[in-house]
């Protein structure tokens, strides 16, 4: 089924936001599994995964409307290197892909697209909440301090 071109560009721009985020996120999750804050290591590679379900998603919907999937962008990797840096450049991240999605989602309302306008809101309420997460640590990191917070992140590995 041929598609907008229109809603195949933001379609392929909501992509790029995707490939970068979970480039970020990967990062972050590794540097955290190096320092031992293994919680936040599961909760940043399992992040990466639903960035990269999205992808997905998002590669077979341009598909779909006759589009070229555009996967040699990225955006700019914003890589903390602190676990607050970290919280801090993926919270930034979270919030430009929100306003990115709620202005793609009006331009499919206006092409009349509403496969494409259901998949980026299912899409949304996913970075709404990675988002809402982000800003519960970082307010965490500023009530309880950075120290008491990651001492909260670090959980024995079971003997095997």
């Amino acid at each position: 089924m041929k598609g907008s071109a229109k809603v195949i560009e933001v379609l392929n721009e909501a992509l790029t936001a995707e490939i970068t985020a979970i480039n970020q996120y990967f990062i972050h999750a590794k540097m955290c599994e190096n320092w031992g804050y293994l919680l936040l290591y599961e909760d940043g590679e399992k992040r990466a995964v639903e960035e990269m379900k999205h992808a997905e998603s998002l590669i077979e919907r341009i598909l779909f409307l006759e589009g070229i999937p555009i996967v040699t962008k990225l955006d700019k990797i914003n890589v903390g290197s602190t676990v607050k840096e970290q919280a801090e450049n993926d919270y930034g991240l979270e919030k430009i892909a929100i306003q990115r999605l709620q202005r793609a989602i009006n331009l499919c309302i206006e092409e009349a697209d509403g496969g494409s306008r259901e998949l980026l809101e299912h899409i949304l309420l996913d970075e709404e909440r990675h988002a809402n997460d982000l800003e519960a640590y970082l307010q965490l990191i500023k009530d309880m301090g950075i120290q008491n917070f990651l001492v909260t992140q670090v959980h024995k590995k079971e003997k095997s």
